[in-house]
């Protein structure tokens, strides 16, 4: 094992058993090094490291800190390492997003408030008939980020928003190469939204899976 790696191992170890807590300051550096019988360079190293995919929090001038450790907070990162997909690993993402975004609709269907339901409506009325791919791209994203966090599960909201840079990508890929993909978007969205309103899960569940897996087809297509 790397020397960074076994530090950041131990200052991992030093969260999960309890010994720093969210928002707990680590003891200064000199301390901390001789503590876990690290170098300091290899502290900093770790430090840094932890920093980037926000357990840790470097304050200038005051110290470090843990995080939250909140799931939203941490999961930020995945965004930002799935956006180094390459083209024939985009379709497993997109696998992956057809497995929980069904899920994650029918877990809102009970919950969704009609405030809700009724905000996600007049966006689709007001969206028009012939929405650019851009515009689509953009409202697609929104209206199941919505419908998701309607569910009321952080972790799952997260590990698919975490998932929306390879997704934008192939509904992109899917509106340049069907020229039925605004008006097929837009009938399954409002498919979607009418079985939320009528709180049948199974048919929200069956209507995401329809949506994504033609997201799915469409890209296969493509490649």
């Amino acid at each position: 094992m790397a020397v960074t790696d076994e530090a950041i191992e131990k200052i991992k170890g030093m969260i999960v058993s309890g010994e720093l807590g969210p928002g707990d300051r680590l003891p200064k550096e000199s301390e901390l090094a001789t503590g876990l019988g690290l170098s300091r360079n290899s502290l900093r190293e770790a430090v840094r490291a932890l920093a980037l995919i926000r357990v840790l929090d470097v304050r200038q001038g005051d110290g470090t800190y843990v995080t939250s450790l909140a799931p939203k907070l941490l999961l930020e990162a995945m965004s930002f390492v799935v956006d180094f997909h390459r083209d024939d690993t985009v379709l497993e993402f997109l696998a992956v997003r057809r497995i929980l975004e069904p899920a994650a609709t029918a877990l809102a269907a009970p919950r969704v408030a009609e405030s809700e339901l009724d905000a996600l409506g007049e966006r689709l009325h007001t969206r028009g008939p012939e929405p650019s791919v851009e515009e689509l791209v953009a409202a697609d994203l929104e209206f199941h980020r919505r419908i998701v966090a309607a569910g009321g599960n952080f972790v799952l909201s997260s590990l698919l928003g975490g998932l929306s840079g390879p997704t934008t990508r192939a509904l992109i890929w899917r509106g340049l190469a069907q020229e039925d993909a605004v008006g097929r978007t837009l009938h399954e969205h409002r498919q979607i939204l009418a079985a939320l309103r009528a709180r049948d899960a199974e048919a929200a569940r069956s209507w995401a899976t329809v949506h994504i897996a033609g997201v799915e087809q469409s890209l296969r297509s493509a490649l």
